[in-house]
Order: structure tokens, then sequence, then C-alpha cells
């Protein structure tokens, strides 16, 4: 081959749009996304000297392509034949790098006499047009060329690849691309620069859940200058074809705004010209780039190429062939089609998507009742550790005679089979022996947390129709026509077995609703066997392992924690109320007792992990099992240098009460923590997972929409709310299975995975802007110096002008300036999703389902607000004092008890920080319940501090 070059001329800078863009920095990190190429078959008798004599020409009139290559080749072929093909693809696709180097030209001769030209241009300096014209000047130098000024040097670099959130990309393809060819379809001369435009429109939205499409269009053609738009064009479901068409077809005129930034997808939208072969990217100019090209007769033609970091090719596959279905729908639908009434997704393609989130279920579900289940342990392990508590330890046969005395009782009391019985103990064993003693009389227990208030205590009650309760507390609330049972009544003659079957009603839990109005929900036997059999062989659940019961048994959790134990043999340790709340206690119990299974929310998990860091190593835990709210991997790092993967194996479980605990596992590992997966896994054996949009159709992989759940979870019903039942339980239409719709956010992954995105009520609308608050969260968890956060919708919310963002920090030290966490925050949040204010905590409060309870959180500026009036005309000389009125209101005086006052576990928390403020030592919430007001807390820190004692006690 041989080569010939001229000189390079610098070249003055120049406004040509096409230039501006083109000379980004990251195009000369890859120059092959700003390249396009022509091959066009040279007139008979023109060869590569007359070529070269051409070029020389037109150096003269353009100092630009000074620089322009030229090389020539004879192939021992004809030109028809695949060698040449090959060639002359080749050569198409090899990039010039733009500075100095603006383009490349080979004259290829074949054996039969024939000849091509292979122009290859860098857009910074040639666009379509001007490639179109140097060809035709390469063979006619008397031919106008308008070549424009390159734009000189580089422009602005745009940062990393933006992220779609459908596009599944994986941060080590960086570099990698992929290319998928579209489908070439004719549709009519004048429809074809709109079709293509109006079909990526179409499935951006429905990818996007949303009702306008936005993207880049650079359009080109051999006649025209190149353009360069972002487009944002209407396309929600109920967009008619028609519209969106008309729309499309103006896109690259007069509407669209200049291109700026870096969009993630763009079209590239030419014309092509009668035996030209032209390429109009050689590498992806945007993450996702459809190139279209159209003939004069309507061909229209199109190849999608993309980035792997920003696009799984799983998806890009998908993607091509969705925006091909809205190419012939938009070429071939009836008049008034709505963009809605388009299917992306056929039959066959929706069945296999369904098939991915489903995981078949191993041997069959369990036919028998907990306490079925529970009997064939006790008789198998009678002497065996069964449960223990502060007091006490019993054995499989004790817990199985002591829950038969309880049965016998409650059906002695009239408990009857099908009954609803309420629940109200403290933690402790008698807590799980009354658990299984309703099981036993053939009734289903109601269970309540003794920290509940009042309200909702009778509330449950009344709702449930229970008509007997368990309760340790002498002072549980009266409602007419409800017997209230002490555990020490409990003593009774055990009864034969009801007969209750796995279809019936096992335990009916009480959760929050979107009014405020707990409901119940009814869950029956066989969904906890079930939960058992997908499990147990997995996470190798035997009698060797030692459970702890650290939640609530009115949060669901608890259910994996006492069935999981008792059913499989374990040992089960019920965790005191107080120790919960204290992670330095709870790290002392899961020592002493060597525990190996251990279910945490990651709220309360991020107080233990802190615990064990200061901690010598001394944890047998083999099992960590996360579920109750979204994980933030990051939060394992430190875990994982403590405790390796291959020791302590750690599983994040998404899971809803109205689908039995838990629905889909997934095993992290250290890398996981790197990549800041939000997986939560594939469905576990016996369930299914499928994600829907609005119309309950079935996303493709990667969309987010509402996720499904259907299978052996999936809870009977909604106690005495028939309508809420209907619209939450029900047959799928497209499969016909019974589902739950969960109200939660999510998106499948090709291989059955299930991504976890939060509520789809997570969403927040401040000045107009949509916002997700866990977006927040997660910017202000990279600060260094921030261990906890969330944030949290403030202000006046019926007032759209009063509504701002609030956000509730844990520091790694007291020290920690609040304003450097907010200009940190600044830099990777725009304006309007910086929060208004940010207060420091010693600890974020938890419900007593171990979540973060912001039911009463003030902002910093507030308190101080209410510090200031505090005691305005009646003075508080006593330093605790001011503290209680800063935190609960001016007009508690010494003698009033902080939760008769409305106090409650979060606003002990917050007065253990403001005592900290004042320069006191705080209290714990134990000593908080024992001295409940302003004097006897300021009595009890005297007393300390006459005594020697220390003040670093742990804060509430």
């Amino acid at each position: 081959m041989s080569v010939s070059s001229e000189a390079v001329a610098e070249v003055p800078a120049a406004g040509h749009p096409s230039g501006r863009f083109f000379a980004r920095a990251e195009f000369g990190a890859d120059p092959a996304r700003a390249c396009h190429s022509l091959v066009r078959r040279l007139p008979a008798g023109t060869g590569a000297a007359a070529v070269r004599a051409h070029l020389a020409a037109l150096t003269d009139r353009h100092p630009v392509l000074r620089g322009t290559q030229l090389f020539d080749e004879t192939l021992e072929v004809t030109a028809g034949d695949t060698i040449a093909h090959r060639r002359r693809g080749r050569e198409a696709g090899r990039a010039v790098d733009g500075a100095p180097v603006v383009a490349r030209a080979v004259v290829l001769e074949y054996a039969d006499g024939a000849a091509d030209l292979v122009l290859v241009a860098h857009r910074r300096a040639v666009d379509r047009r001007a490639l179109d014209q140097l060809a035709s000047a390469l063979t006619d130098p008397a031919l106008p060329v308008t070549l424009p000024e390159p734009a000189a040097g580089a422009g602005p670099r745009h940062g990393a690849p933006p992220e779609l959130p459908w596009g599944l990309g994986d941060p080590a393809g960086a570099g990698r691309t992929g290319t998928v060819v579209l489908t070439t379809t004719t549709v009519a001369r004048d429809a074809a620069v709109a079709v293509p435009v109006a079909a990526t429109a179409a499935v951006l939205a429905r990818y996007g859940g949303t009702e306008h499409a936005e993207f880049a269009l650079l359009t080109a053609g051999p006649e025209t200058a190149d353009t360069q738009r972002s487009v944002t064009l209407p396309a929600g479901a109920a967009t008619a074809l028609s519209d969106l068409l008309d729309a499309a077809a103006h896109a690259g005129t007069t509407d669209g705004a200049p291109l700026s930034g870096a969009p993630a997808v763009g079209v590239l939208l030419t014309e092509g010209r009668a035996g030209d072969v032209y390429r109009p990217v050689l590498a992806p100019v945007f993450p996702v780039t459809l190139a279209w090209q159209y003939d004069a007769d309507g061909t229209l033609s199109g190849v999608l190429r993309y980035d792997e970091e920003v696009l799984d090719p799983v998806i890009a596959g998908q993607f091509a062939g969705h925006v091909d279905r809205l190419v012939d729908a938009l070429a071939h639908a009836p008049a008034g089609t709505r963009v809605g009434d388009v299917e992306l997704v056929d039959p066959g393609e929706a069945a296999a998507i369904i098939a991915a989130g489903r995981t078949p279920a191993r041997g069959g579900t369990s036919a028998a009742t907990v306490h079925e289940l529970f009997r064939a342990v006790a008789a198998a392990r009678p002497d065996a550790p069964a449960l223990t508590d502060a007091d006490r330890t019993l054995s499989y046969g004790e817990l199985d005679a002591r829950s038969d005395a309880v049965a016998g009782a409650l059906r002695g009391h009239g408990v009857a089979p099908g009954d609803l019985v309420g629940v109200c103990l403290d933690r402790d064993a008698d807590l799980v022996i009354a658990l299984l003693g309703v099981l036993k009389a053939g009734a289903a227990y109601v269970p309540m947390d003794v920290t509940y208030p009042a309200e909702r205590l009778v509330h449950t009650v009344t709702d449930s129709g229970a008509r007997t309760v368990l309760a340790s507390a002498a002072d549980f609330p009266a409602v007419d026509g409800v017997s209230v049972l002490h555990p020490g009544e409990l003593t009774g003659a055990p009864v034969a077995d009801p007969g209750a079957g796995p279809d019936d009603i096992a335990y009916v839990i009480y959760t929050s609703g979107s009014t405020g109005r707990p409901k119940g929900v009814a869950v029956p036997h066989r969904n906890v066997g079930a939960l058992l059999s997908a499990t147990a062989e997995d996470f190798r659940l035997g009698p060797a392992d030692t459970w702890t019961m650290f939640h609530s048994s009115a949060f669901d959790f608890s259910v994996w924690e006492i069935w999981g134990a008792l059913l499989t043999g374990g040992h089960l340790v019920v965790v005191p109320y107080f120790v919960a709340r204290g992670p330095e206690d709870f790290h002392d119990l899961l020592v002493r007792h060597r525990v190996t299974v251990l279910s945490q929310t990651p709220s309360a998990f991020a107080m233990l992990k802190e615990a064990d860091l200061r901690r010598p190593a001394g944890l047998a835990v083999r099992l960590v099992v996360f579920g109750g709210e979204p994980l933030d991997v990051r939060l394992l790092q430190d875990w994982f240098g403590r405790h390796p993967h291959t020791r302590c194996r750690v599983v994040n479980m998404f899971g809803i009460t109205e689908t039995t605990v838990h629905v889909t596992s997934q095993t992290l590992t250290p890398a996981d923590t790197a990549a800041g997966s939000r997986s939560v896994g594939r469905a576990l054996p016996g369930w299914s997972v499928s994600v829907r949009d609005t119309a309950g159709r079935v996303q493709p992989f990667g969309v987010p929409g509402e996720i499904y759940v259907g299978g052996a979870g999936v809870a009977s019903h909604y106690l005495n709310q028939e309508e809420l039942t209907a619209a939450r339980f029900g047959p799928d239409p497209v499969t016909g299975e019974r589902v739950y719709r969960s109200g939660d956010l999510g998106r499948l992954r090709p291989d059955g995975r299930l991504d976890h995105l939060g509520r789809i009520d997570g969403q927040v609308k401040v000045r107009g802007f949509r916002i997700e608050l866990g977006e927040i969260r997660s910017v202000l968890l990279e600060d260094p110096d921030v261990t906890a956060a969330a944030v949290v919708l403030g202000g006046d919310t019926d007032d759209a002008a009063g509504v701002r963002l609030d956000a509730y920090l844990v520091a790694k030290h007291d020290a920690v300036p609040v304003e450097e966490i907010r200009r940190r925050a600044a830099r990777y949040l725009p304006e309007y999703m910086v929060p208004a204010t940010f207060t420091l905590l010693p600890e974020l409060p938890l419900t007593v389902n171990g979540k973060i309870d912001v039911s009463g959180l003030k902002p910093a500026a507030e308190t101080a607000e209410t510090a200031e009036t505090a005691g305005a005309g009646e003075p508080a000389d006593d330093p605790v004092l001011r503290v209680w009125r800063e935190v609960l209101g001016k007009q508690v005086g010494p003698d009033d008890d902080f939760f008769a006052f409305g106090g409650n576990s979060l606003l002990a928390v917050k007065l253990s920080g403001a005592l900290r403020r004042a320069g006191l030592p705080p209290v714990t919430l134990r000593e908080l319940y024992i001295h409940p007001t302003a004097a006897e807390v300021s009595a009890l820190l005297t007393g300390r501090e006459a005594a020697g004692a220390p003040g670093g006690h742990p804060a509430v």
C-alpha cells in the first residue's frame, strides 16, 4: 500500500455547530465516536493517481485538508468478492483523530477494473454534507466544496456517562461497545424523517414512565448542513400517533434547543444517496445511539450502537426490538391509534419475562399447620434447648407442654377455632409460649406491641374483632366485650387438636396504611411452612443454629425469627426491649449466647456494626439476614473487613407483610458493596416477582414499575377491607395467577434478579420538581463524616411555597460542622434537591419494628426557635428543665411526665441529643422510663455526678 500526506496546517477556530459539538474532550479520547465514513464507486477510468492529484488541488483551496492522508491498494479479487467487501468495511471503520488529521482517503482497486473510494472524516471539521461534497470533488475538483473550519482544541468534558435507570450497564464495561441492527422497513417518503424519531420517543417515554421523551437529535444529509438539537416530544399513553408524528417531523428544525450536556440517548437521522454506503457513526456518539438512514424510496434502515457501561447487551437487543415494533406501528397503525394502544411487549416476550421472575418450589408446599410442624420438631428433640429469655431456658418438650397448657386455658375461656386472639406481651418467653398456644387452640394471633399508644391498641382489638387479649400490662385499655388475660392465668389441661388446616389463618399483623389507618394482613399457616421450605436448605438452617428474636411480634420480621428457629430445631433467644435498643448490650447478648443467625433491619444493623467495631472479635454469627427496609450495601464495608463473607454469609431479602415476610434473596459480597448493588435477588422457591406499568402490563427487563408478587407467600386478605383486598390482591390479568400489588418500585434483570427501587409513592414534589428522597440520602451517606441519614419532606406541606426538605444526620463525632456537610451535598445535588435544614442527632430514632421513625422529627431551626421561646414569662433555671422545654415545649413543668406529655422513643432521642448540646450527660431510654420528669432526671444526674459515675451512658 502506498501513502501520501501533506503537512498539517494550523486552522482558526470557527463557530460551526457541528464542530463545537464534536470537539468535546471525550471525542478526543475516542475519536471513533466523532467519525463517519463514506464508500463510493469511482467512475470508470478514475484511479488512485487521479484522486491524489485532485486532493492536492483541494488542499490548496481548503487548508484544513492538508493533513488528509491518502492510501491506495490493488486487490487481486473482483469488487463483488467477500474479501473486497470485508476490506471496504474495515477501512470504513478506522477512525481518524480529528487533530491534526481530519480525514483519510483510501482507494481500493480490484482485479475487474473497478475502484472504490473509502473516505473517513472527523465531524468536528467535516459534516455529512461536506463529506459528500469531498467525495465528489476527489473525482472532479471543479465541483464546489463547502468545508467548515473545525472548532479549535477540545471542548469541555461532560463527565461520566449518564445513567439510564433501565440500562443496567456494567461499570466494568467501560470502553466496550456493541451493535444491534435495526429492522429495515419501507415507509411513506414524507414520513421517513418523522417515524424513527417518533418511535424512539414512544419507547423512551414507556421505559421512563413519563409523558414526554427527551433525547438528542442529529440530522444530516448530502444537501444540508448538520444540525444538533435537544428535543422533547409528547409521547404519553394518551398521545395520538398522528400528533406524535407531527411533532417528530418538526423536531430537527424549528423545535428543540441547541444540544448541550451529554444526553444518554441520541438519534442520528441521515438522508442516503443511491450507490453510496454511508456509515454515520463508527462508535456510539451517545451512550445509546440510534443511527437511521432513509433513502429516496422511503427505505428506512438503522443500527443501534451503545456503550456497555450504560446499556447491558440484553437490554440493548430488547430496546432495539421495541423501537422496531414502534416503527412498524407508526408506519401502519390505523387512524386514531394512541401511543398507549401499541403493545410494547408481545405475549411471547411477556411470558419469557414472567418466567425469569419465577423460581419453582422445592418439593411442593407444606400441608401442615405451624403448630403441627412444631410438634414434629419437639417430638424429635424434646430435650434440646428451644427458647431462652433473660431468666430461663425451655427445652422443646417444655415449650410444647407449656403452650399446650395455654391452648387449654384459652379453650376454657371460650376461644374457638378460627377466632382471633390479641397478644400484647413483653418480649420474653411467655410471649412465644402464648403465640404457640393460640395456634394450638385453633385460633390466630393478633400481635400488638406493648409500647403502642392506647388508641392504636383499641383500634387493633376493635377492628380485628378479637374477644380475648393476652396482655402483661394491667392497664391494657378496656374494650367492651373483650376479656384481658394475664399469662399467669393461662394454665389448663391440654386439648385435642382442633383440626385447623394449612389454609386457616395463623396470624393477623397490622401494618401502616397510606391513609394512616392500620390494616390487618391475614396470613395462613401454609405460607409460613412454605417460607421455611423455600429457605431452610439454602441457608442451612437446623438444630445447630441459635437465633435472636430481636423484633417486635407486631412486625412480621418476628414471624421469620420465631418460626424460622422453632420449625428447624434451632434455639431462639428472646432479646429484651431495652437490650434491643442498646447496641452494646445487644452485641454482648450475641457473644454470650453464640448466636449464629441474625436478622436485622439496615437501620438497626448500622448501630450494631458500630458497636462491633469497638469490641473485640467474638461473634459466632454465620448468617445475617436483612429485611424490612432498603439496604444501602455500603453499610457493609466495615463489616466485611471484620467478618469475611466466606465465614459470615450476608443475605439481603426483599419482602412485605402481605407476602409472608420474605420474597427474594440475594447473597452479598464485598464486590456488591463496591458496585453499589441494588439487587435483592431472585424470587424464593415457590414465589414469583414481576414488574408492571400502571395498566398492569409486563414491563421489559430493566424498566422500572410496580412489583407484583405471586406464589406461595401471598396473604389471604386484608381484614374487614374488601375493597382494598380486591384492589391489591387478585388474579394477574396476564397469567391468571393470584398476585399482590406491592406498591413498591422495582426493575427485573434478565437473569431474574430484582432491583428494589423504593416505594412508588417515595417521590415528593418541591417547587415543581419531582424528587426521590432516597437519592438525596444516598449522597449524604457518601460523606465520610456521616454514618446515617434520613431525608423527609418538611415545612407546610399544604402550601406548595412552604414545602422544604429536611435532612437528619448522625455524624462520626460531635465536632463535624453541619455547614461542611451542606457544602458537600451542594456539590453533588442540584439546588432544588439540597435540603433546607441539616440536623445532627446522636442516632436516628427507630420504630418498634426497627425502621427509621420520622413521624415527629423537627429540624434544628425549629428546635432553636422553641428553645428561644421556652420559659417566656416563666424562667427555667434548671438546665435539665430547659432541655425538657426545648424538646416538648415551654409549658412543661419540672414534675410533668415526659411520656404523658407526648414523649416517645423518637423524642427521647432528641432529648438525649439536647442534653449533650447543653453539656449534660445523656440518659438512656430505660432511665427515662424510670425517671420520666425533669426534676427526677436532674436529681439522677446530680447523684451520678456526686458518686463520680461516668456520664458516657448509651444514648437513647
